[in-house]
């Protein structure tokens, strides 16, 4: 049996041992420190400083970094433009496909890609998706008190009610007029261009008789003291119910059709991804499964959905990332529903049934 002579050999040998694992175990077998160790993680957010927009990003930019192997840095760039589409665009085409950029993009990247507008150069289906923050809506029809339509056979039976609705082309105007659309209402009167507080204020004044609101823009006030009364829920995704509101009848109860369904259907798909969070297309798959991973366990985190609420005003209702790439690739997009959905974007006259 071979004894070592000293101490000094049996170091040698230790050496020499060492030297030979180097030497022949292949290098991807090494342990490597994480990738996003030392780097800096550009977020480009497609909305402009100090927006909502701006403000529902700042949770998840805050914490996504210490959910990531390496712990990287995470700065800020704000690319305004077009309804998201410079963004969408820049990320398409223009970042690279390193892993070191990551984009949240506005909720019209979605409808503005599969209606074809114009200025979209991106293909939704070739993004990496990681999640959105922000995936269950709700919105009810409401009519201010003293309009004197209390009930839905009164709302629908009056015609020329006036309805309060945003900018053309905006979800808070599309919104109204497929409700007023689907709910069969006579010569609707439809008032476009008022924010959500300009909208508060002319209900008030009594410039408009109806108006659409997220229940989460419902004033308490409005029903504490009876100012308002509601008619119709819309639920996205379609079942999820909220609390006060379970009792309306749902927009989907007024269809008439399987053109009027799908039509529904393309209003919910388009909203329920909310800001989507994205990554450039050919991104390297391992990176895109680290920074995925690292969005679930943001949106697990506790620090997220306290921090979300503080900044946001409103809960977080994640969208996990294997839940956006299913939203997504289920997207209606029968070319009949897309010219009908147009026509509730543009100031012409609702279609007819």
């Amino acid at each position: 049996m071979r004894r070592w002579r000293s101490h000094t050999e049996l170091l040698s040998a230790a050496l020499f041992c060492s030297f030979l694992i180097a030497l022949f175990v292949p290098d991807d077998a090494q342990p490597q420190a994480p990738f996003y160790k030392g780097k800096t993680i550009t977020f480009i957010n497609g909305v402009g400083p100090g927006g909502t927009g701006d403000l529902r990003g700042k949770p998840i930019a805050a914490l996504l970094g210490k959910h990531i192997p390496g712990d990287p840095t995470i700065v800020t760039e704000y690319m305004p433009g077009a309804g998201g589409r410079k963004a969408a665009n820049h990320m398409y085409s223009a970042a690279r496909p390193d892993g070191l950029t990551i984009a949240r993009i506005s909720s019209s990247m979605v409808p503005n890609a599969v209606l074809g507008e114009t200025g979209v150069q991106y293909d939704l289906d070739k993004f990496i998706y990681l999640g959105s923050a922000e995936s269950v809506f709700h919105f009810v029809l409401l009519t201010r008190k003293d309009a004197g339509l209390n009930n839905l056979e009164k709302l629908r039976g009056t015609p020329g009610v006036r309805i309060a609705a945003g900018p053309v082309g905006h979800s808070t105007y599309y919104l109204p007029r497929v409700f007023a659309y689907l709910i069969g209402l006579k010569e609707p009167r439809i008032v476009p261009g008022y924010s959500g507080a300009e909208t508060d204020v002319a209900l008030a004044r009594g410039e408009v008789d109806l108006s659409v609101e997220s229940t989460g823009s419902v004033k308490p006030e409005w029903i504490q003291k009876g100012l308002v009364n509601f008619h119709v829920a819309l639920e996205i995704p379609k079942g999820r119910k909220f609390p006060g509101f379970t009792e309306l009848p749902e927009l989907e109860s007024f269809v008439k059709s399987d053109k009027d369904r799908k039509l529904l259907a393309m209003v919910r798909a388009f909203r329920q991804p909310g800001a989507p969070w994205i990554l450039p297309p050919n991104t390297p798959k391992e990176r895109g499964q680290t920074l995925q991973e690292a969005m679930r366990k943001t949106f697990a985190d506790p620090d997220f959905h306290s921090e979300y609420k503080k900044i946001a005003g409103d809960d977080a209702t994640p969208l996990l990332p294997e839940e956006l790439e299913k939203v997504i690739r289920e997207l209606p997009r029968d070319p009949e529903i897309v010219e009908l959905f147009k026509k509730f974007l543009g100031g012409g006259p609702l279609p007819s049934r």
